[in-house]
């Protein structure tokens, strides 16, 4: 019986969790450039049990061996075994704003991908399709957040003014000038990268990436990424989550009330 409240809490876990990443899938779809969450719920190896026994040897002097017969496979649970991001490229939305670029895979597939290059506060590059940018007071163009955007050499990117033009490659031209050329990262494997949050990528051995080829992808300025959370399948999968829980808990309940009549009722003896 014990074996149950194990499962059934397991079970209740694992559907906790998905709602978790259900309703944080929810919150960020209005997030340019957000890659949804998506689960896999395993479950966990399961128990081959058997019954012991023995046997008497029909002998003059009788003796009895051990034995045991086959009763079958049970399981113990379930867990929710990764969490890996959904890298399918958002639509693009115009903002007619100059700050704004969005990326597009050229030859979209579900294990690569290209980035915006940026530098974190301690100096580490990080991965981003948040193409939300602006400038600084220093004239750098920065995330939202602050941070750096890098150029395809690694440095910071300076501009005057608002006032510039990126072509399809990323190049930036101010005044008539080249200025720079936005750094795009490619990850051939993005099941290899870590998310950190606020859009924030990183390799697992914080490698760096290489630089994107340019038959990749096309940048695309004064638009951004749209989020490419489907809210009406998280919406569903949510209520599913909700149900399996729920289902899980009138076990558990289920359980508790055995456990409760065993242990006040079965084998009381009445004065």
């Amino acid at each position: 019986m014990l074996r149950g409240f194990y499962t059934a809490a397991a079970g209740m876990i694992a559907q906790q969790r998905k709602t978790d990443l259900l309703t944080n899938n929810m919150a960020n779809s209005n997030t340019p450039g957000f890659k949804a969450d998506q689960s896999s719920l395993r479950a966990f190896p399961e128990l081959l049990l058997q019954r012991m026994g023995k046997q008497t040897v029909p002998v003059d002097n009788s003796f009895t061996i051990p034995s045991s017969s086959l009763v079958g496979a049970v399981n113990t649970g379930v867990y929710m075994q990764e969490v890996l991001p959904k890298f399918l490229q958002g639509d693009l939305q115009e903002t007619q704003n100059n700050t704004d670029l969005a990326l597009q895979d050229l030859n979209p597939n579900s294990t690569s991908s290209v980035f915006f290059s940026v530098q974190d506060k301690d100096g580490s590059v990080k991965y981003t399709r948040n193409g939300n940018f602006t400038l600084d007071g220093d004239g750098n163009l920065t995330t939202a957040d602050g941070l750096y955007v890098l150029d395809s050499n690694g440095k910071k990117i300076r501009l005057d003014s608002v006032d510039f033009t990126v072509d399809s490659n990323g190049q930036i031209n101010q005044q008539g000038r080249r200025v720079a050329t936005i750094g795009i990262a490619y990850a051939a494997n993005t099941n290899s990268l870590v998310k950190e949050g606020d859009g924030l990528y990183r390799m697992e051995d914080n490698s760096a990436l290489p630089q994107a080829p340019g038959t990749s992808f096309q940048l695309k300025q004064g638009y951004l990424e749209s989020s490419n959370v489907d809210t009406t399948q998280s919406m569903t999968d949510m209520l599913s989550a909700y149900r399996s829980f729920e289902a899980n808990q009138k076990v558990l309940q289920a359980y508790d009330h055995s456990m409760d009549k065993a242990v006040n009722e079965v084998g009381r003896v009445n004065g």
